[in-house]
């Protein structure tokens, strides 16, 4: 049974899904940073230097605070500005990796390999044809 296992869990699959797994947790926290960090305060600015992320609804009278992380503290809110912060990180994601599967299949296109030369032998019947061709029906 261990020996079953060892080999399940060398296969080339499960390692690529495991690399695959770790750097798309790493590539997940440069696009989360990318986006709190760099456009989300671009979009505040341009918006008039709002901030998205404290955007919530209270859902209950006890909710005072004008913060989202306090007023969760108090009560129950809807962070609708957390979530619009969450669903940019997405499209953002999505779109970087419909690049990379886009920039990975250009480069596995290939050009298709140039026709081989015909072979002496064809060219030969070739040239046999086109003169039967060409001569004169008796």
């Amino acid at each position: 049974m261990l020996k079953e296992f060892r080999e399940f869990a060398l296969r080339g699959n499960v390692m690529d899904l495991a690399i695959g797994v770790i750097i798309g947790a790493a590539f997940s926290k440069i696009v989360d940073s990318l986006v709190t960090d760099i456009f989300m305060p671009i979009i505040g600015s341009v918006t008039g230097g709002l901030d998205f992320s404290n955007y919530f609804i209270r859902l209950s009278s006890a909710v005072t605070a004008p913060n989202l992380v306090d007023a969760r503290k108090q009560g129950a809110v809807l962070a609708f500005g957390n979530f619009l912060t969450i669903a940019v990180n997405f499209i953002i994601v999505a779109f970087i990796l419909f690049l990379v599967v886009r920039a990975v299949n250009t480069l596995r296109r290939k050009e298709p390999p140039a026709p081989a030369a015909p072979a002496k032998s064809e060219i030969l019947l070739e040239e046999i044809r086109d003169l039967l061709a060409r001569r004169p029906l008796a």
